[in-house]
């Protein structure tokens, strides 16, 4: 629970995007008046609409933070887009400032049981899956975190379990999360600007999904989903027959469980080898909530994956266009390449922020699974630069129009960026939301 008076210089919020404004709102409702900060302008910080700040008289703090002013507030609620390590938090905490985050926050009041889902890819995927399990279960469930929806905004006494996707930034910021089943589903390049181009920390604060789990589910691929702070009941997904994984009877495929056969893999609505563990790793998390095999199954047949993952835009002229939008590292591209590889020969489309990322695993499927690459946005130089079977666009619109000119039918288009697309776009589905347009517009 929150501890100290209510009073004025109690809690400081810092970043006052999505998940900072649900703070400040669950603050006021619990009868605080924090300060406000952000790091960027006035101009681009409306906080005129929300009468809970404007009725209670709260203002701002706009610009770089100012360690002084931090310093005079006992809590500091941080958003996940600002790094812990900038230099106010720093010696605002080292004045005695606990620095904490919304999840956090949440960890303090939520009364139901918490599934807690990270990983660089197919996190999103996997927290509706088992948000869907559940529903059908007929639990009452609620979604969110790294999700697009706070955390702090689905608290209810009357929930049966909490599902959150939680992201690396969420984690740095979380210490006393308590989970009935957790999973990091894998870890690949990602953010490293933020982790001083080191995997090591990346990674490190992935694991701190662990800390207070009652049930790990790892995968069995990737040693680095393995837990290193946590001796909790663990089991594991996989492509072979152990524990979570897959099994051939009478030549036929079927997801299993301990070699016992759980539904067949072509009734699976998500499609692809990425998705069959996804599916796999929702099972084995419902089955923390010992939810029944049968509400499993009727989700996994009629969920056919959420929107700008490997979603098919169009066909035209016998060539299909992919908007995979949501693959925005090496190892989202490296998953829809391989999910679609076996469909027909892949034309690339790639760019945007590259994050620090070590595009190399790209470059070696270049003549192989990626028959040609058309890059864009800001690192698509360094894309490009990776083999002769690419070329550098102006931006994704040309990239499409070079893609149509080379595709023959039969061939598939997939816009699988690797890159964060904050330099032309400005979220990851506007960019798929423009890919999709773009490709609905071709004669």
């Amino acid at each position: 629970m929150l501890q100290g008076e209510k009073m004025e210089n109690t809690f400081a919020v810092v970043g006052l995007g999505k998940s900072g404004i649900s703070t400040v709102k669950f603050l006021v409702k619990k009868g605080f008046l924090p300060a406000l900060f952000d790091t960027r302008s006035p101009e681009k910080v409306d906080l005129s609409k929300y009468d809970f700040i404007t009725n209670n008289k709260l203002t701002a703090n706009f610009g770089p933070l100012d360690a002084n002013k931090l310093m005079q507030y006992k809590t500091i609620i941080v958003s996940p887009g600002i790094a812990i390590e900038n230099e106010a938090l720093q010696k605002a905490q080292a004045n005695g400032a606990e620095i904490i985050g919304d999840i956090e926050l949440f960890a303090r009041y939520a009364k139901a049981p918490v599934i807690g889902i990270t990983g660089s890819n197919g996190k999103s995927t996997v927290t509706t899956l088992v948000y869907e399990i559940c529903k059908s279960a007929r639990l009452n469930a609620q979604m969110g975190g790294n999700i697009g929806i706070p955390a702090l905004d689905i608290l209810d006494d009357n929930v049966d379990v909490y599902v959150l996707e939680l992201s690396s930034f969420e984690l740095e910021t979380t210490k006393s999360l308590e989970l009935i089943g957790a999973t990091i589903l894998n870890i690949s390049e990602d953010h490293l600007d933020r982790y001083h181009g080191k995997m090591s920390e990346y990674a490190a604060a992935k694991q701190r999904i662990y800390a207070h789990a009652k049930n790990v589910v790892v995968n069995r691929a990737d040693d680095a989903t393995i837990p290193t702070n946590s001796n909790a009941p663990r089991v594991s997904f996989g492509e072979d027959d152990k524990s979570y994984g897959k099994m051939v009877l009478n030549d036929e495929e079927y997801l299993s469980f301990n070699g016992k056969p759980i539904m067949k893999v072509a009734q699976i609505g998500i499609k692809g080898v990425h998705n069959e563990m996804n599916a796999l790793a929702a099972i084995a998390l419902t089955d923390c909530l010992h939810v029944t095999r049968d509400a499993q199954i009727a989700t996994l047949r009629t969920f056919t994956g959420l929107a700008h993952r490997c979603q098919l835009a169009g066909m035209i002229n016998g060539v299909s266009y992919y908007n995979d939008s949501k693959a925005t590292n090496v190892g989202a591209t490296l998953a829809a390449v391989n999910g679609l590889a076996s469909k027909g020969r892949i034309i690339l489309l790639a760019g945007g922020i590259g994050k620090g990322q070590d595009f190399t695993p790209i470059k070696n499927l270049l003549g192989k699974e990626v028959s040609f690459m058309c890059c864009f946005g800001r690192d698509g130089k360094l894309l490009a630069d990776l083999g002769v079977q690419t070329k550098l666009c102006n931006d994704m619109k040309e990239a499409i129009e070079e893609a149509r000119k080379i595709a023959v039918p039969g061939d598939i288009v997939l816009l699988a960026p690797a890159c964060a697309s904050l330099d032309q776009f400005a979220s990851f589905e506007e960019r798929g939301s423009c890919f999709t347009r773009i490709v609905r517009g071709i004669k």
